[in-house]
């Protein structure tokens, strides 16, 4: 596993996280690009469609439509997603915040999948004092690889 995941571990269990931790979108990216991870997107369809998404990163819903109804078969759908993997390789969860994807790491730490980490800010990043996304974090706002529909 690579040293920033070995650290985000260490940190989790420090910290008593329910899930294997967490690392920011500039962490994320090298480990993607080079192959050392898996980038998995929870956001709703919608969210990548209208939003944008990470060009190569796989997608299981979270939750669905506006309402963002919690997708019972999460944990089951990212098992079958990460075992088609030629590789077994670490997971890392992306998305709008951060927020939901800590919640589906902790779900699929509890569904016994091991080394499933969150992207911390998510891509769109935490609200500022405005209540506007994307000033000062997230995928995005870093300039890391995105398109959109």
């Amino acid at each position: 596993m690579p040293a920033v995941l070995q650290q985000a571990l260490a940190q989790a269990q420090a910290q008593g996280l329910p899930y294997a931790g967490s690392v920011t979108p500039l962490q994320a990216w090298p480990l993607v690009q080079q192959g050392q991870a898996l980038l998995v997107d929870v956001r709703t369809a919608e969210e990548r469609k209208f939003v944008g998404q990470v060009p190569g990163s796989a997608h299981v819903a979270w939750a669905s439509g506006t309402a963002l109804t919690r997708n019972p078969r999460f944990a089951r759908e990212l098992a079958a997603l990460h075992a088609k993997q030629p590789q077994p390789l670490p997971v890392l969860l992306l998305c709008r915040s951060g927020k939901r994807s800590a919640l589906a790491a902790q779900e699929a730490a509890k569904a016994g999948l091991a080394h499933v980490f969150n992207v911390s800010e998510g891509f769109e990043g935490d609200h500022d004092a405005l209540q506007q996304r994307g000033h000062f974090n997230g995928w995005r706002f870093y300039g890391l690889p995105w398109v959109q529909d």
